[in-house]
């Protein structure tokens, strides 16, 4: 282990990091070797690597700039592809079948809360220095040395999130490190209230920017944060600092209610919507929540549904232990995603034995047709259609299990 100018080195041997290199990763770390540039692992693959994980993606940084970059590439015959963050520093080659994104060493030289124009250096702690957390802001090289300038893997040992420099300074550059923060506290930090009063009362003062950022760039933070640990208690404390006018959510809303919500369906794997659906009283609020995040079709969708049903269907349920009021409900709605939605409201209510129940349950085919009806002399549109529902009906009651003879039979009797 060596100290120098803040920077912390270690040697880094696990069976995780040596994953990583495949025949793509050494060819692309010969082209970089062979033309005298550096090139390491960056920001959240390094923290997933420290913390014992194979992370999903790996971002590169490399004092090359984006220029000498595609010389390096094109000499070397290696295609590449998604040429839109060029304009930040960072290029896309594909070797062996495997995409590699590679940015250039930064440095902010204006930033508006939202955006930063940048310039390229070869400084690495400068480029760390512009980095959100101590946590994302170390870097690894391909021999295994970790390059930490502020304390990143002390703080990842003790579960803590940190701004790196002053927080204040760092919220100012892109308010959405707002809600990353919190993203992130629920991934690393043990306990759901030990957060520095210093970093607190930074995002109380500087809430307000979020009222800037796109709805887009806060949907995706929030939909990380709304099913990670802790989330209960971060929700109530992004109410509590004032942040919930900012970003989407209604004012008025029981924070008790959200907490049980939370509490129910945690353990269940629930959608980002089902945890949310909570702060909503009404449909319009849904509506509101849209226009400010843009969420997708089906993620509005399930937000409409649970605010309606999730008293309805239980209040209709004459057999509380039984399954069979949701299954009917399912194959009356005769919508694809119903089954889903309905599993989501179990989470919601935290119905675990219905829960498993209905996701082992596979739809039953309803076997009787308007062409059968015809067959049997039921001619007359409407007819066909009455005739259909009570013959559902019969069947709904017979837990689906008839077939189509005995089904049959009642028109003929």
């Amino acid at each position: 282990m060596l100290y120098c100018r803040g920077l912390f080195t270690m040697q880094l041997k696990t069976s995780e990091f040596q994953c990583l290199f495949t025949e793509g990763l050494n060819g692309l770390a010969d082209i970089f070797q062979k033309n005298n540039f550096e090139l390491r692992i960056a920001g959240g693959a390094v923290r997933d690597l420290l913390s014992g994980k194979r992370p999903d993606d790996v971002d590169f940084a490399t004092t090359a700039t984006p220029d000498e970059m595609k010389s390096m590439f094109q000499a070397a015959g290696i295609r590449m592809i998604n040429n839109k963050g060029e304009k930040h520093g960072t290029i896309t080659a594909r070797i062996y079948n495997e995409n590699f994104e590679v940015t250039t060493l930064r440095v902010d030289v204006q930033t508006d809360g939202r955006h930063a124009e940048v310039e390229f250096t070869t400084d690495w702690q400068q480029d760390a220095e512009r980095r959100d957390l101590t946590i994302n802001s170390m870097f690894l090289g391909l021999d295994g040395t970790l390059y930490d300038y502020f304390k990143g893997y002390e703080d990842l040992k003790n579960h803590k999130v940190r701004f790196v420099g002053s927080a204040e300074q760092r919220i100012q550059e892109d308010y959405l490190r707002i809600l990353r923060y919190f993203r992130f506290y629920g991934r690393v930090a043990l306990h759901p209230d030990e957060h520095e009063p210093g970093t607190l009362t930074a995002i109380k003062e500087n809430g307000h920017g979020l009222a800037g950022i796109a709805g887009e760039r806060i949907w995706v933070e929030l939909k990380k944060l709304v099913v990670g640990n802790h989330a209960g208690p971060l929700l109530e404390l992004i109410y509590k600092l004032g942040l919930a006018q900012y970003i989407g959510f209604p004012i008025d809303v029981d924070l008790k209610e959200m907490q049980r919500v939370w509490e129910n369906s945690r353990h269940f794997s629930p959608k980002p919507m089902t945890v949310l659906a909570a702060l909503f009283h009404s449909s319009d609020e849904v509506e509101k929540m849209d226009l400010r995040l843009k969420v997708s079709r089906e993620e509005k969708s399930l937000a409409l549904f649970l605010v309606k049903y999730r008293y309805e269907l239980h209040k209709n349920n004459e057999q509380p232990d039984s399954i069979k009021p949701f299954t009917d409900f399912i194959i009356d709605s005769r919508e694809l995603d119903t089954q889903m939605k309905v599993c989501e409201l179990l989470k919601y209510q935290g119905e675990e034995r219905l829960l498993k129940e209905l996701c082992q349950w596979s739809i039953p085919r309803f076997p009787i047709s308007g062409h059968d009806l015809r067959k049997m002399g039921v001619t007359s549109g409407k007819d066909i259609g009455a005739t259909l529902q009570k013959l559902r009906d019969i069947w709904k009651k017979s837990h689906y299990q008839m077939d189509k003879d005995e089904l049959l039979s009642y028109i003929k009797s």
